[in-house]
């Protein structure tokens, strides 16, 4: 990402906080067939003390990212959203993007099949808990099993990142404060996000 000291995130507990709240992660390789994209959830792993995510790949993907083999980029796409320009003073004609992204990197190590099985039963227990009559793969445990083996666990942890979270840092308060009440109807976590940075 383009260097922008205004806006950079260099605390960890930050980026955790990113990743918890926007687990789509796109996953990138560069393999020696080329650059390889896939699209995946991912968890901060709670019990490691460095940052470190945990996620899957469905066969054969684990193949076509040479999974660790190499170093692998985790994009983490948080809030964001178009800034309009008329939001600005009178004279303020440029608009912008507002948005939060970290870039993770490192080299995932393959998990093994029990591994592999308990990082599935995590992931699914984690989003399932926000669904009324949410459902467990302990329910039939014989079966989920079976299916955990069309997909490889991975754990990654992250040997460096960059992230940004660009909120209007570098506006005036009554501007940020229009941005706010513009971005509250449209998109409520950015203007949250804005809000909290300022």
């Amino acid at each position: 990402m383009r260097y922008t000291p205004p806006y950079m995130m260099t605390d960890p507990e930050e980026v955790k906080r990113l990743i918890r709240a926007y687990p789509w992660a796109t996953f990138v390789s560069h393999t020696k067939k080329g650059l390889v994209a896939s699209h995946y959830p991912v968890l901060v792993d709670e019990s490691a003390e460095e940052l470190t995510i945990v996620s899957h790949f469905g066969r054969p993907d684990d193949r076509n990212h040479e999974l660790g083999q190499h170093e692998m980029l985790v994009i983490i796409q948080g809030a964001h959203d178009y800034i309009s320009a008329s939001w600005y003073e009178p004279g303020d004609l440029v608009p912008t993007w507002d948005h939060m992204t970290a870039h993770l990197y490192g080299v995932p190590e393959v998990l093994s099949d029990e591994e592999n099985y308990q990082m599935l039963a995590a992931l699914t227990d984690h989003f399932e808990r926000h669904y009324e009559g949410g459902r467990s793969l302990s329910e039939n445990e014989a079966q989920s099993r079976h299916e955990a083996t069309g997909a490889i666990g991975l754990r990654m942890r992250v040997t460096r990142f960059d992230a940004r979270a660009k909120l209007s840092q570098t506006k005036s308060a009554d501007v940020v404060n229009r941005i706010i009440t513009e971005l509250d109807s449209r998109n409520p976590t950015l203007a949250a996000e804005i809000r909290r940075a300022h």
